[in-house]
């Protein structure tokens, strides 16, 4: 295993970053018969049985999908939450025990670096998961500005699995009964077999689903237990990405860089009610006067017409022939039945029902801007489900 070297620019302290590294899961999808790809420095599963069967039997039973390659960071330390403030502008010191939110890490520009979870442990330790693609300088930002008081944990003896679908709360409450009393948005402690796990009701499917964060040397008996669940076939990186982008949701890379601001990405729900008050987080000035004024331009969705799918770095043009804006998600939606697309134009043509013209390898297509997500949510926000 080959590794680089990062340096704290603060602190001068040397991190080791591994350039390439199997998952705990590695043999398990081989076996499963998995297509194995590079990605974030690790070989994962883009598929097993073909994309389209994967996206639609997770919409319709359930899903498992492996997100070890994501960072699991642990947070300990007097006022922790007050730290992380300073760099997220979700209220994390007003989280609750076993609550988590979905929050964004800000450069002083008010750029977006990486979008993440944030959880309250119990005991009052925070809990966040950052993109696998990132998590590195992630780790090494993160370091540099949070007080030398606060810790942070690496989690890399862990992996996390997630199960995602309908009826993933009917076979997971098979394997770690209490699992049903979660709602979305919360986690708890369980155990299986003797082994403890993090279980949250939480996903990036659109569907009712968890994630499961677990020791690495129990991953892979704990996902054939799942997978030998009638309504669980393991699914890729591919339907993954389809099932994101039905849903509506950015993926970090494309829809979201240190160029883009929370405004513009139209994740002005990630901005607490409290921080927008306060301010005194990373880019503030700059994200409040987006948010009073509005951005220049904007995330949108896109139907597309035809069969073709109009792919990321099409170009979004007005009538002129000129570009305004630029695809940055893009593929056919096995649940709308035709290509969809998410992209950033000017706010001028960011109404839905505005019609536009995207220009892909030198071939026009015609597209509507449509309200996200593309397919309705169904997570579980209230009582028991199963």
């Amino acid at each position: 295993m080959g590794t680089s070297v990062l340096t704290d620019t603060d602190t001068g302290e040397a991190i080791e970053v591994p350039e390439t590294l199997a998952l705990p899961l590695d043999g398990w999808h081989r076996a499963a018969g998995a297509r194995m790809v590079a990605f974030a420095g690790y070989h994962m599963p883009i598929q097993y049985e073909g994309i389209m069967a994967e996206h639609l039997w997770t919409r319709e039973a359930a899903g498992l999908f492996d997100v070890s390659h994501m960072g699991q960071l642990r947070f300990s330390g007097d006022e922790a939450d007050a730290a992380l403030e300073a760099l997220l502008p979700g209220d994390v010191k007003g989280l609750g025990e076993c609550r988590m939110r979905y929050s964004l890490l800000l450069a002083d520009n008010g750029g977006i670096l990486d979008d993440l979870m944030v959880t309250r442990l119990p005991g009052g330790d925070l809990y966040m998961v950052v993109n696998g693609a990132t998590k590195w300088d992630d780790i090494a930002y993160l370091r540099e500005h949070l007080p030398d008081a606060i810790d942070i944990n690496h989690m890399d003896d862990h992996a996390l699995i997630a199960l995602q679908g309908p009826k993933a709360v009917d076979a997971l409450a098979r394997i770690v009964p209490g699992v049903e009393a979660l709602v979305f948005m919360t986690a708890a402690a369980f155990e299986w077999r003797g082994v403890p796990l993090w279980i949250s009701r939480s996903g990036y499917t659109g569907e009712d689903g968890f994630e499961i964060s677990v020791p690495a040397d129990a991953a892979e008996a704990l996902a054939t237990a799942l997978a030998a669940e009638p309504e669980v076939k393991p699914v890729g990186l591919g339907a993954r990405d389809s099932l994101r982008l039905e849903a509506g949701l950015p993926l970090y890379g494309h829809d979201l860089d240190p160029e883009t601001t929370p405004v513009a990405a139209d994740l002005g729900f990630a901005l607490s009610k409290r921080r927008r008050e306060e301010g005194g987080f990373a880019g503030a000035e700059r994200i409040l006067a987006e948010r009073e004024a509005g951005a220049p331009s904007k995330r949108v969705g896109l139907i597309v017409e035809g069969r073709q799918p109009v792919r990321e770095g099409a170009g979004v043009i007005d009538d002129a022939g000129q570009q305004v804006g630029r695809v940055t998600s893009g593929g056919f939606a096995p649940s709308v039945g035709g290509p969809i697309a998410m992209a950033y134009v000017p706010a001028a043509y960011a109404a839905p029902g505005t019609r536009v013209t995207l220009v892909q390898r030198g071939k026009q297509h015609a597209a509507t801007v449509t309200p996200m997500p593309f397919v309705p949510h169904r997570y579980v926000r209230k009582g028991a489900s199963a």
